[in-house]
């Protein structure tokens, strides 16, 4: 294999060059873990996938996503770009392509639904592949110093600054408005400093913050990983969705929330949510958004 044909998306968004960028390797045979790594790299986007055929027949295809530093279990945007991306072929490795697809990932299988406009595929909904964990609580003042702000900027009337996941681990935090949230600066010491302290895996040290106004507004910050911001971040939106709704009096709803990110870097996205809840707990999540085509090429694998 001399060469490699790859595609390029924007997600969570239905205007090109807003949302956030995603890199797909719609057939990963033949490369290794390394090679996959060093492309990410290449690349530099918040991630590239890298499909491969299922080992469960049942399932459409494996999906491997690494950022520019390590592979990780889930993620959000990842997933919606690239069942953009196959569902747009007549077949994935030998099956015809339907509505519905499965993709195996290390955090578990992950339920696509493609949802279509004239015949073409337009956005994709993925649902969570696992359920709401909640860990540690963090402290004001590590937060605030992630992201050179004063702690007194940080609301814990709703809940405390704490670790969440629905198959990705992020520390969440909310801000008193989007003054706040706009000041926002990410530095490296005080995301190593924070890091050294953290208690669950998944991947490096990564921040979300937000601001609840008519609806809510984002950011998420990960310089560990090489991404000193991210446009759209599906992952770190449903595990603040799924807190929210959990704390939420209710023992029984369907909430529906919106989360715009992106806007501070020029990409604006926005990700849709749908969260279920049954007997106080939460038992399904739902993220879904739009994508664009942006670029296809190849890759030279060798001189």
């Amino acid at each position: 294999m001399n060469t490699l044909s790859y595609v390029t998306v924007d997600v969570f968004t239905s205007t090109r060059f807003e949302g956030n960028p995603l890199a797909v390797i719609s057939d990963a045979r033949g490369l290794s873990d390394a090679a996959m790594q060093k492309i990410a790299t290449e690349f530099n986007y918040s991630e590239v996938t890298f499909v491969l055929p299922p080992e469960d027949t049942q399932n459409s295809a494996r999906v491997r996503i690494f950022t520019p530093t390590m592979e990780i279990p889930f993620a959000g945007h990842p997933n919606v770009g690239t069942a953009y991306v196959l569902g747009q072929q007549a077949e994935i490795f030998g099956k015809p392509v339907g509505d519905t697809l499965r993709f195996e990932e290390k955090a578990g299988v992950v339920e696509v639904s493609l949802k279509r406009s004239g015949g073409k595929v337009a956005a994709a909904a993925i649902r969570a592949p696992q359920p709401l964990a909640i860990g540690d609580i963090i402290a004001e003042e590590t937060v605030a110093g992630c992201v050179s702000l004063d702690p007194g900027v940080i609301v814990s009337t709703t809940h405390a600054p704490v670790f969440a996941s629905v198959g990705l681990n992020f520390a969440i935090a909310e801000l008193n408005g989007l003054e706040a949230l706009a000041a926002a600066r990410p530095n490296l010491a005080g995301f190593q400093a924070a890091a050294g302290h953290q208690a669950t895996s998944g991947h490096d040290f990564s921040l979300f913050l937000y601001v609840r106004t008519a609806e809510i507004r984002a950011r998420m910050f990960a310089p560990l990983d090489n991404v000193p911001e991210d446009p759209a971040t599906g992952s770190a939106s449903a595990a603040l969705g799924a807190y929210l709704v959990s704390l939420a009096p209710e023992a029984d709803m369907n909430a529906r929330i919106t989360i715009e990110q992106g806007v501070e870097m020029g990409r604006r996205s926005v990700i849709t949510l749908d969260v279920a809840k049954s007997g106080g707990i939460v038992s399904d999540v739902v993220i879904s958004g739009g994508c664009v085509s942006v670029m296809c090429g190849e890759i030279s694998l060798q001189d």
